[in-house]
């Protein structure tokens, strides 16, 4: 079965979490692509697709909206899961809202399910700008993200997809 994870990332660690992802399905056999969500123009070879998105500002980063908009259709007719990676400084990210997008991206694409992961922040990597926004909100430095959830989700997808293939055989 062929999966298509792809990523919306402005400053790279949404990607490092879809490269994880992927990984974690390679080993359970499935192939993989992963593709950045704003360069992908067709999926029709595709069976399943994991979409995921930094936030920022409290949304998901335009080429992830445009993508789920642009594909819904094909999306809809295949095994789709959501991410989001953004949330700094607490311990547990499901303690968190998801972002405002969600429920839209739920309607056009039907995923299975959204997870919220932490995300990164290494300031020194930032624009003026986002230093800006950074020092004004009080943001924490560092990498909140938990790489065994990101794992066990992913072997979740993973087994998941083991049923569907069983299902189409």
């Amino acid at each position: 079965m062929k999966v298509l994870v792809t990523v919306a990332t402005k400053h790279g660690s949404t990607r490092e979490i879809a490269e994880m992802i992927a990984d974690e399905l390679r080993a359970s056999g499935l192939e993989v692509d992963v593709r950045e969500a704003g360069s992908v123009i067709e999926i029709t070879s595709y069976e399943a697709v994991v979409l995921g998105s930094a936030v920022y500002t409290g949304g998901w980063l335009a080429d992830a909206t445009r993508f789920a908009h642009a594909h819904g259709p094909a999306l809809r007719k295949m095994p789709v899961w959501l991410f989001s990676s953004g949330p700094i400084g607490v311990d547990d990210a499901k303690l968190l809202d998801d972002p405002p997008e969600t429920p839209e991206l739920f309607k056009l694409t039907q995923a299975r399910e959204h997870r919220l992961f932490g995300g990164k922040l290494d300031k020194e990597s930032l624009d003026r700008f986002d230093q800006y926004v950074a020092r004004v909100v009080q943001a924490p430095e560092g990498d909140f993200r938990d790489w065994d959830a990101v794992r066990a989700w992913a072997r979740r997808i993973a087994s998941s997809l083991a049923g569907v293939q069983t299902q189409t055989r």
